[in-house]
């Protein structure tokens, strides 16, 4: 099949797409191609999580099972038997990309995956990487993979092709879905490119092309740099403006009436998410290798790490006004996940301040309708009872810790029966004496 003919297979939707990883940004992806026409083989490893998809389930809250049903009915299936890549045109690896221990990029996930689907790959296959890592990867790893280290001829742009188009979702976003947020793409030759718009251009409202895989690489690190260096100067002057008796929220909604010149970020207890937290330090582990010392973001990072310390802090005192101290306290965590709205536990602070209370000896339990138990994560493994929001719980705890702000909590309640209540996220006003904000 020659390059036109497979621009033509993906533009009529006769290419089967594989989507490898089924989380936070494959599952959304995967319910996108099936609307709009393509048949989707969904592969994870999680033999537990393919099987509620198989059973018309859904494990992450904002999709909801009527999405799941929809998407099985245009012969979606999900499995962990990865011989089947060599049934599928079209591969998507949307893998996580975490840090080491000592802040340097994990490509483990990436490396792992192309070492299981290489004995599947065939000619004129085209493979995507979505997931978020530092500029040149798609060339110094894909690209040198699949033409040096697979027994099979393949010159990458000729018999196979590769594209990097970096992931945008924002898990539970009601105003943006996947379709309506605008696709970064990139090949590793123009008719590399050429076939990753075709299919993107099918399943999204707007793509940008880029001149090449580091442009695009490039891009998804500024978007998350730009908001873990500005997150980070808002929760340093968070800090500067407790001590000067300043409430920091109506100082950034004052400054946000200003119609141009100021974009309003807000502070909170850390930074989460599986993107702001990691991405920044991508980029700083690439510089070193050309002889560059990223001080700005370096020095961002340091703040937004340092913030659970100061929530910690701010707890201390607090309970140390009222003649306690955190040894023996009962504290209440209200939210687990790392913003608003989600059951999404990556990288989360609320984890971080919880072993820690832990580790001090607090007698620690939780709330968070998104939740009901902490799973173990890849830092984290913690055994903490869920409770329910009421009068005679509030009232049995020596603090309550505001951590994440879900619309579903009952603040009047939270407020009116909380003994002392740290507010991380500026729910609650200053005038209230047991309000301590953090």
């Amino acid at each position: 099949m020659n390059h036109e003919e497979l621009i033509a297979q993906i533009k009529n939707k006769k290419s089967i797409i594989g989507v490898v990883g089924l989380g936070y940004v494959g599952l959304p992806l995967s319910i996108r191609l099936s609307e709009v026409g393509y048949k989707v083989v969904g592969f994870d490893i999680n033999e537990n999580q393919n099987e509620i998809l198989n059973s018309n389930g859904s494990y992450i809250n904002h999709i909801d099972s009527d999405q799941i049903k929809k998407l099985k009915k245009t012969g979606f299936y999900a499995t962990s038997n990865f011989e089947e890549i060599s049934k599928v045109d079209f591969i998507i690896i949307c893998v996580p990309t975490p840090l080491g221990v000592h802040n340097e990029p994990d490509l483990s996930y990436i490396e792992g995956t192309l070492n299981t689907l290489s004995k599947y790959f065939k000619q004129n296959q085209v493979l995507v990487l979505e997931s978020t890592t530092y500029p040149g990867t798609t060339t110094e790893v894909l690209v040198d993979f699949i033409e040096n280290k697979t027994e099979k001829k393949f010159v990458v742009g000729s018999n196979f092709f590769v594209g990097y188009s970096p992931e945008r979702e924002d898990p539970g976003n009601k105003k943006f879905k996947t379709k309506d947020i605008p696709k970064i793409v990139s090949g590793h030759t123009s008719k590399c490119l050429s076939l990753v718009s075709a299919l993107y251009n099918n399943i999204i409202d707007e793509i940008v092309p880029v001149s090449s895989t580091k442009v695009a690489e490039m891009t998804k690190i500024l978007e998350n740099i730009h908001r873990s260096v500005n997150i980070g100067l808002v929760n340093e002057l968070k800090m500067v403006c407790q001590k000067m008796g300043i409430d920091i929220y109506e100082v950034i909604n004052a400054a946000a009436t200003k119609p141009f010149g100021f974009t309003p970020y807000y502070p909170g207890p850390g930074l989460g998410g599986h993107c702001i937290p990691i991405d920044p330090f991508y980029l700083t582990w690439k510089a070193k290798e050309f002889g560059m010392s990223t001080r700005f973001i370096e020095l961002a990072g340091e703040i937004n790490r340092g913030m659970p310390g100061y929530v910690l802090n701010r707890i201390s005192e607090a309970l140390n006004e009222n003649n306690k101290s955190i040894k023996g306290s009962k504290i209440l965590i209200l939210g687990l996940a790392y913003k608003k709205n989600v059951d999404d536990l990556r990288e989360s602070p609320s984890l971080e301040i919880m072993k820690s209370l832990i580790s001090q000896g607090s007698i620690i339990s939780f709330s968070d309708p998104y939740l009901k138990n902490i799973p173990l994560t890849r830092r984290f493994d913690i055994d903490v009872s869920s409770v329910e929001i009421n009068k005679k719980n509030l009232k049995g705890f020596d603090l309550v810790l505001l951590a994440t702000d879900h619309d579903d909590f009952d603040y009047d309640l939270i407020e009116k029966e909380s003994k002392i209540l740290v507010d991380t996220r500026g729910k609650f006003i200053n005038s209230n004496p047991k309000v301590i904000k953090a």
